[in-house]
């Protein structure tokens, strides 16, 4: 499977702008790509320090304009896109992640585990499941940001998935533990991990440099960057996946636990 990773700069709450930047990107991406992964919220960024009104102005529901003009991308494209936007349900709010296929298909999930610094359970109510979605012959699985810091919530039970997603508003000053824990969670899940950040300055004036990878079931980045398209790919291997997990099955001997 062909991976695209747009680490896109993120104008805050500014939407048509973004739509009209990850426009222009799509049009870059390689037609034999089959899955283009966005940063968290692209379409508005990260909420911090934000009245929860002013935020429930930015929110939408999962047929509002983000996951309309996605679905526009899908269709012209002919790629799934995964990312994350404000979810407006029933008058809660929800950092809803989404995964929309050419097909049609679409599913959705939200953040389970919410940024208290930046107080984002004050705005946000929690999510109950991990995304969970076939396509192409891959089990795929999908967090948020803070959500890869909890290897219990991102545990690969049974081989369950191929590849774990991560999107993330991630700061430059804490960007370090990022990377790191994109390579931890690779390893100990025995999956391909893509992570992809965006680029930019928030509201509260912190910076985004955009690092983003995809790594392998052993830990090694695989990431090819394109300089001129600031666009990151990925080939991922069925073959050498299975083979890995049938010569070295750690998954075999792992803990078996419940998460209340």
């Amino acid at each position: 499977m062909n991976i695209c990773m747009i680490p896109m700069e993120i104008k805050w709450e500014e939407k048509q702008e973004n739509f009209r930047n990850l426009e222009n990107k799509m049009a870059l991406v390689h037609p034999e790509t089959d899955l283009v992964i966005l940063p968290e919220t692209f379409s508005t960024g990260f909420p911090s320090g934000e009245e929860k009104e002013h935020i429930r102005e930015l929110a939408e529901r999962n047929t509002g304009e983000t996951i309309d003009f996605i679905k526009s991308l899908v269709a012209r494209h002919n790629v799934a896109i995964a990312g994350s936007f404000i979810a407006n349900s029933g008058g809660s709010l929800y950092n809803r992640a989404f995964f929309i296929e050419p097909s049609g298909d679409e599913c959705f999930a939200d953040k389970h585990h919410l940024f208290t610094m930046a107080g984002e359970h004050n705005i946000f109510s929690k999510g109950i499941g991990r995304l969970s979605v076939r396509f192409r012959g891959w089990n795929i699985a999908m967090v948020i940001c803070y959500d890869i810091r909890f290897p219990v919530w991102c545990r690969n039970v049974g081989n369950e998935y191929d590849l774990l997603i991560a999107v993330a508003n991630w700061p430059t000053v804490r960007v370090d533990a990022w990377n790191k824990l994109l390579v931890a969670r690779a390893i100990e899940n025995q999956s391909y991990v893509c992570g992809v950040n965006c680029k930019g300055t928030d509201k509260k004036g912190f910076e985004y440099d955009g690092s983003s990878m995809a790594v392998d079931f052993k830990g090694k980045d695989i990431t090819v960057k394109v300089p001129e398209s600031e666009l990151l790919y990925a080939s991922l291997s069925r073959e050498k996946l299975d083979s890995f997990r049938d010569k070295f099955p750690a998954w075999n001997d792992a803990d078996s636990f419940t998460i209340h």
